[in-house]
């Protein structure tokens, strides 16, 4: 089907029904058998749409009426989420949401990786799904010469100029209001991504569920930051549980947040929590999950599917700062993590000696390269975890950990397609996947965190 013969024409108003939700949570309606996205809509409900773009095999559409609205329609307590891209599904009932995400879940499994008869549980929600995030990333930049800070809208660089962000925890938009008053006080300008210009990049800012720390990050495009001193005096007199205030440099014109350069301008380079009995310092740049609730749900599913007795030794293939590790290590024989970005791997290890662990060691370098590595030296994997960015595992590590023969894989994802094409590789190596547990880090988005058991076949 080329453009010519879509059964539709951009600035079209049409009848829809919606049969499904995108995995990023539009609704799906087709038109003589021709897919139309369009944000907003659920299925079941009938609507007027009008078309926006039209391309070879699918289009996008407006909503402008709902004709008959779905029984898991809410209307969102958020005033713009309309136009900021950070939540996809405030208009859908958690119940519906929780639904919704099963189903990508079993669907995708079976689409893409063949995985039809694989067990997949009902996702494990949330008793109060909203103010969880414990780390905010929020740009900050100008509009009409106007000091700006919020989300991006959806699929732009336009940012949502915000007020409050109800899954962020409450202290974390004190502090973007607090920083956003600061700088229009001392006229700092945000900046510019077109003409690079402007000093304020982003505000991040972390939160420690468990000591209630904090952490302020100013990301600026160069060192200078004016009136520095005021702001930090600032931020001291008017956030009681503050214990770090960074500034990180970036130069550079890039999408990516950070730059190289963090400079401590006040308090402590880290802030502490705990996940279960385990004590984390976490920094500026760490990864850390931002649901503290739902981390150690997933992580005690983790360590429930890696069926550790005291006995085993477990390669942690994407280590991080050894947040699984650690979980790992007080039922494990030995823990050995690998993780390709140095500063993650000193925090691993800083991490190991705050919590008095000694059976966790940690190495920097590619898990593809490390693994056979370690073979060599008599090191045999009894259980490899692995929990890789959105892309999933690289192929030479599947083939790896394939040829070391565990006894068991155990997979945490957040991403499901990368996740499914990942087990269809293992189960044509002689594994079987057993079941899989979503767990939903981040409620009223269209992500899910998964976790799967893949069992060797004797």
């Amino acid at each position: 089907m080329n453009q010519q013969q879509a059964p539709v024409s951009k600035n079209e108003t049409i009848q829809v029904t919606f049969e499904d939700l995108t995995h990023e949570g539009a609704g799906v309606a087709k038109k003589d058998g021709y897919p139309l996205f369009v944000k907003g809509g659920l299925p079941g409900e009938e609507a007027e749409v009008k078309v926006v773009q039209v391309k070879k095999n699918y289009g996008f559409a407006r909503l402008i009426n709902v004709k008959k609205e779905s029984e898991q329609r809410v209307e969102p307590p958020c005033s713009i989420f309309k136009w900021c891209g950070g939540c996809q599904l405030q208009h859908l009932s958690y119940e519906g949401q929780l639904q919704h995400k099963h189903n990508q879940v079993r669907e995708t499994l079976a689409r893409i990786g063949g995985l039809n008869k694989v067990p997949v549980h009902s996702p494990l929600g949330m008793d109060d799904p909203w103010r969880y995030r414990n780390k905010s990333q929020v740009p900050f930049g100008e509009q009409q010469k106007q000091l700006v800070a919020g989300f991006y809208a959806e699929r732009s660089h336009k940012i949502v100029d915000m007020n409050t962000c109800i899954i962020q925890h409450e202290d974390n938009d004190k502090v973007v209001q607090l920083v956003k008053s600061l700088a229009k006080q001392y006229g700092i300008r945000g900046y510019d991504d077109k003409t690079h210009k402007g000093t304020l990049r982003h505000v991040v800012v972390r939160h420690a569920k468990h000591t209630d720390e904090l952490m302020v990050v100013l990301v600026t495009k160069g060192e200078a930051l004016p009136n520095k001193k005021n702001i930090v005096q600032a931020l001291q007199d008017q956030l009681p549980n503050l214990k770090s205030i960074m500034q990180n440099i970036n130069p550079k014109r890039t999408n990516v947040i950070f730059g190289e350069s963090t400079e401590k301008l006040w308090g402590e380079d880290v802030i502490n929590d705990f996940i279960g009995d385990i004590k984390f310092a976490i920094s500026a740049r760490s990864f850390y999950q931002v649901n503290p609730e739902q981390t150690k749900v997933l992580y005690e599913k983790a360590l429930e599917y890696a069926k550790l007795t005291g006995k085993e030794t477990v390669i942690d293939a994407y280590c991080g700062i050894g947040t699984i590790s650690l979980f790992l290590a007080q039922e494990a024989k030995q823990v050995y993590g690998v993780e390709i970005v140095p500063e993650a791997v000193s925090d691993a290890k800083r991490n190991a000696k705050i919590n008095h662990i000694d059976n966790a060691d940690f190495v920097v370098g590619e898990a593809e390269s490390v693994i056979p590595w370690w073979q060599a030296q008599g090191i045999e994997a009894d259980v490899i975890v692995v929990d890789p960015p959105r892309k999933g595992c690289d192929e030479k590590l599947l083939e790896t950990m394939a040829a070391m023969k565990p006894l068991r894989i155990v997979y945490v994802s957040c991403n499901p397609a990368t996740l499914a094409r990942d087990l269809k590789y293992l189960e044509e190596r002689g594994y079987k996947t057993k079941e899989v547990q979503p767990v939903d880090m981040f409620p009223h988005t269209a992500h899910i965190e998964n976790v799967a058991l893949i069992e060797r076949e004797m």
